[in-house]
């Protein structure tokens, strides 16, 4: 693999911005009252379908660590055939995966309107902006290509 510039380290500036944000995503987060371990499982979720191993190891470790099961993160990429999941969390990874998909025709009206009926504007907020930035920072360590060695 080619080095490449690790970009939070060539502009911390703007990576310590990014962090910011994430954090501010955390008292929304908060704020919506979902579960922590949940807000994990939809990182974890976002990350999957963008492909970034540093934040699929890293947010596999923080859901564990807030005391979420082994089968539910076993199951997130399949977690429509499962029942795992309430209606809240169904909506939520709807949406959460529709925002990642955003550039194969935006998000479906079916998909938001499933959010509304469910969600109350506290938590579509929180996993609208959840996705946004779970999106900039699995950009930041693909395009960086933060090492992701066996432990």
């Amino acid at each position: 693999m080619t080095n490449r510039i690790n970009l939070g380290k060539t502009n911390p500036n703007m990576f310590d911005k990014v962090i910011e944000l994430k954090n501010e995503v955390k008292l929304l987060m908060n704020k919506a009252k979902i579960e922590e371990g949940f807000s994990h499982l939809l990182l974890l979720r976002a990350s999957q379908i963008n492909g970034c191993a540093f934040c699929l190891r890293m947010h596999t470790k923080d859901a564990l660590a807030c005391g979420e099961s082994i089968e539910r993160i076993s199951v997130i990429p399949a977690w429509r055939e499962t029942q795992y999941f309430n209606e809240k969390e169904r909506v939520s990874l709807a949406l959460i995966e529709a925002i990642c998909n955003i550039s194969q025709g935006q998000v479906p009206d079916e998909v938001y309107e499933d959010a509304t009926k469910v969600l109350n504007e506290d938590e579509i907020t929180a996993v609208q902006w959840s996705a946004i930035i779970i999106n900039t920072l699995n950009r930041i360590a693909i395009t960086s290509r933060y090492e992701v060695k066996a432990e």
